[in-house]
């Protein structure tokens, strides 16, 4: 689903002067691959179109991830050989790294526990009469685990892959403006890694408390600071880029609120109500509610306070099936899911060709009409051939015979 929001008052350009942005909002890995998808479609089709080259990157949660990546020079190929298949040797995604406990996280709130009842216990002595079972409760929370998962791992991959081939983990040694957005969970506000004062923290490191999402993973500590996911506070940051002077915006969202009555007019095959898909499909639906609630208030407001800034928004349809209720953590849907945001963004552009253009056209860019009317069109075909089908025996083969072969190299030398 392409949003268009055209300037009020273009400008006159500058010959071969680009001022664009890109802002892309947070989703988890369900979010991550429909905006990587959606991204190298945009990569394709459209002339002109350097997303590597762009003046100022923002990204919040998973889509810290991406934004990060292309101000890093890491093109849309090698993040689709990344996390797609796994043929960029020096980044080998494993999707486990996002599921796995937070032991540190537990045995520090089970270390407060007989702090906690000794409290609890001398409370009862000084005032037997004053405490109530709903006391106990209160208590009790300050021992629940702030995060299920462990994201430290998540800091370690991206080290890994900014330290590489001439990128950086660093915001001020990149060439072009990145942003990535948290929230501090002590005061409520928003901050702008990347900015002065906040631009010594590793991008990594960054990325990581961005994606902190309350419940699953545990605040990430900076500079005395506890940092959550940067979508508490907003969706998109897009003012984030149009504070920095761009004058065209492309914006991703990748969750909407699913509209389950459009999709059985539809015929697609889904519940009668989310209901039964018990409480994750529950809250799940109530996130994407208030982050679309919240993405159109800010739209609203950019018309009128960025009068001269053009913003072409993509996100699903709210009866897209697949970005509800997919699993992304095997091989086979991550793709499947990407491919399918691929699609559905070359299908929009072609279908608001005529609108696009000439908002395109104010910014030196331009439609491929080949590519966008191209049906059968894969997200992988730029690797020459579609790859095999992976399993993970097959893959921890082909990485332990990588690593054989390195070990052999540096004995030789």
């Amino acid at each position: 689903m392409l949003t268009l929001q055209p300037t009020l008052k273009p400008r006159r350009r500058k010959a071969k002067v680009q001022k664009i942005g890109l802002a892309v909002a947070g989703g988890g890995p369900v979010g991550g691959m429909y905006e990587l998808g959606a991204l190298r479609a945009l990569d394709e089709a459209i002339e002109g179109l350097r997303l590597t080259d762009l003046e100022v990157y923002v990204g919040v949660s998973s889509g810290a991830f991406l934004a990060s990546g292309l101000a890093n020079q890491l093109a849309t190929a090698d993040m689709c050989r990344i996390f797609l298949t796994d043929d960029l040797a020096q980044g080998r995604f494993r999707p486990e790294v996002f599921l796995r406990p937070a032991f540190q996280e537990y045995l520090r709130r089970a270390a407060a526990i007989p702090q906690m009842i000794g409290s609890w216990m001398l409370d009862i002595i000084r005032n037997p009469d004053d405490n109530k079972w709903t006391d106990v409760v209160g208590r009790l929370g300050a021992i629940i685990p702030t995060g299920l998962f462990d994201n430290a791992e998540i800091e370690r991959f991206l080290r890994t892959i900014f330290a590489s081939f001439g990128r950086s983990n660093d915001f001020r040694e990149l060439a072009h403006r990145l942003y990535v957005i948290a929230v501090d969970i002590d005061s409520g506000e928003a901050v702008r890694f990347g900015s002065p004062g906040f631009d010594h923290v590793p991008i990594s490191r960054a990325v990581q408390a961005s994606s902190a999402l309350p419940g699953l993973y545990p605040p990430v500590e900076i500079d005395k600071h506890w940092y959550v996911d940067g979508a508490l506070r907003r969706t998109l940051h897009a003012s984030v880029a149009l504070d920095a002077g761009a004058e065209l915006v492309f914006g991703i969202n990748p969750l909407v609120p699913f509209d389950a009555s459009m999709a059985l007019r539809n015929g697609l095959p889904v519940p009668s109500s989310l209901i039964e898909g018990g409480l994750p499909a529950v809250l799940s639906q109530t996130f994407r509610t208030l982050l679309k609630s919240r993405m159109q208030v800010g739209l609203d407001k950019y018309q009128t306070q960025y009068e001269h800034a053009d913003i072409v928004l993509f996100e699903p349809r709210p009866d897209d099936t697949s970005m509800f209720f997919t699993n992304v953590f095997s091989y086979e849907s991550r793709h499947k899911l990407a491919q399918h945001a691929y699609s559905s963004t070359l299908a929009d552009l072609a279908a608001q060709a005529d609108k696009l253009r000439p908002i395109l056209a104010r910014h030196g860019l331009s439609l491929r009409e080949s590519v966008i009317h191209d049906r059968d069109r894969d997200l992988l075909d730029f690797l020459g051939q579609r790859p095999p089908r992976k399993t993970s025996v097959t893959l921890r083969l082909r990485h332990a015979l990588d690593d054989l072969e390195r070990n052999l190299q540096a004995r030789a030398r």
